[in-house]
C-alpha cells in the first residue's frame, strides 16, 4: 500500500470514528430532552430548567466534535 493509500485509510477512519462520536453526542442530547420533557410532564418545572442548564453547560463545555483531533491539540 502506497503513502496516499495509507494517508487515505487512516483519515477515512479519522472520520469514521468522529461520526461515531457524533452519532453519540447526538444520542446523548436527545435523551437529555426526553428527561426534561419527562420532568414538566410531570410538572417539575424546577427540575426540567435544572436539567435545561446542566445540558446547555455541558454543549458549553464540550469540545466540538467536528474538530479535528490534530486541531485540538493546539488549544
Amino acid at each position: 500500500m502506497n503513502a496516499n493509500a495509507t494517508s487515505n485509510t487512516d483519515e477515512l477512519g479519522r472520520l469514521s470514528r468522529e461520526l461515531e462520536q457524533a452519532e453519540l453526542y447526538e444520542i446523548h442530547l436527545r435523551n437529555r430532552i426526553v428527561a426534561i420533557r419527562d420532568e414538566l410532564a410531570a410538572g417539575q418545572v424546577s427540575r426540567a430548567l435544572s436539567l435545561c442548564n446542566e445540558t446547555l453547560n455541558e454543549i458549553d463545555s464540550a469540545t466540538d466534535v467536528v474538530v479535528p483531533s490534530h486541531a485540538r491539540k493546539l488549544d
